[in-house]
């Protein structure tokens, strides 16, 4: 419990006390060389000194209030060792309490059948996307890197597959990061293409097991393709996957959307910040979320900076981007209306 705080108007230095003391969870809780208290620093912008159970946290009130929270949470959690991943996770999820601007699709998350049975949404829209591809046989699925967009609809299609509601998973993707390059790399379109496909198949490794991805590769219970060979096809009773939708034409999104039959569930995903179209080239990903809004039977999650469950640095990364690109557009505007003032 805090026991006492000095405030500033930009600062506070706040005094922590752990109690009932325990040596070994205060260890546990502090980790190899105060690696877990590092990576709080590092999420919640705050620092934080240690001398016994006693814990100083300097930093703005807003973030010393949540870096207190955290360190009575994961003290709860240190009768065993956490590893910084748990430290991490924990994070996200403290950081997104109490739901600021989601829609009544929060709540509890949806379990999922997967080899990970702690995987669950993290953050509410997670929760909302989770429960959207559930619920509707189309899922879009849009925000920025580390979000977990492609990871949980990965295992929704594990989830779906093991509870036997379809009976095959297809995952693709457009090969446009390759560009011109690829008549350079070796083999067929299929080898030279497969490196862009690599996410894909470490989410399947993680979620399933090596062994076990392996031989449903052998029976054709999961294939993953670039988006060129799913012209022509009508794809019954699967559950498919397009990621990196950013990258699709619109006649791309169309053909691709219109392979869905019987039974079938699909989820597209996408970062529509980062396009790797030819310049002048349209985003089917854009074009779709404009003219599918409506369509009874679709729904879209759009993920913000705030869901991002990659390492703390991640969503911070993301938010100074986004200033630097807010910035650049306030100066450019400036300069035009200054050009216009001189005419």
């Amino acid at each position: 419990m805090p026991v006492n705080s000095s405030a500033a108007p930009r600062n506070r230095v706040t005094e922590l006390l752990l109690s009932p003391v325990n040596n070994r969870q205060l260890a546990n809780l502090c980790g190899a060389l105060d690696e877990n208290l590092r990576q709080i620093e590092t999420a919640l912008d705050v620092s934080i000194a240690r001398r016994g159970e006693r814990f100083t946290l300097r930093g703005e009130p807003a973030q010393t209030e949540r870096a207190s929270a955290a360190l009575q949470r994961f003290y709860a959690q240190a009768k065993e060792s956490l590893s910084v991943d748990e430290i991490q996770l924990g994070l996200i999820e403290l950081l997104n309490r109490p739901v600021r601007n989601i829609s009544s699709a929060g709540g509890v998350s949806p379990a999922l059948l997967t080899r990970k049975s702690e995987l669950h949404g993290r953050t509410p829209r997670q929760i909302e996307y989770l429960k959207n591809i559930q619920e509707h046989d189309i899922t879009f699925g849009t925000g920025p890197a580390g979000t977990g967009k492609t990871y949980l609809a990965v295992a929704s299609a594990v989830d779906a597959f093991e509870r036997e509601l379809v009976q095959r998973i297809v995952l693709t993707r457009p090969a446009v990061e390759a560009g011109e390059r690829l008549g350079f790399l070796p083999g067929d379109l299929a080898q030279k293409v497969d490196p862009y496909l690599r996410p894909l198949y470490d989410a399947l490794y993680d979620l399933m097991g090596f062994e076990r991805v392996g031989k449903l590769f052998e029976r054709g219970a999961i294939e993953i393709a670039p988006l060129a060979y799913m012209r022509g096809r009508t794809l019954n009773h699967a559950f498919i996957i397009l990621d990196e939708a950013q990258n699709t034409t619109p006649e791309q999104m169309k053909m691709f959307l219109t392979r869905i039959g019987i039974g079938a569930k699909a989820v597209v995903t996408g970062d529509v910040t980062q396009i790797d179209l030819q310049r002048g080239q349209k985003s089917g990903l854009i074009e779709a979320r404009v003219i599918l809004r409506e369509v009874r039977g679709i729904a879209f999650t759009e993920f913000l900076k705030d869901d991002v469950v990659r390492h703390p640095l991640v969503a911070r990364i993301v938010s100074a981007y986004e200033a630097h690109t807010a910035a650049l557009a306030a100066t450019a505007a400036a300069a035009i209306g200054h050009g216009e003032e001189r005419r």
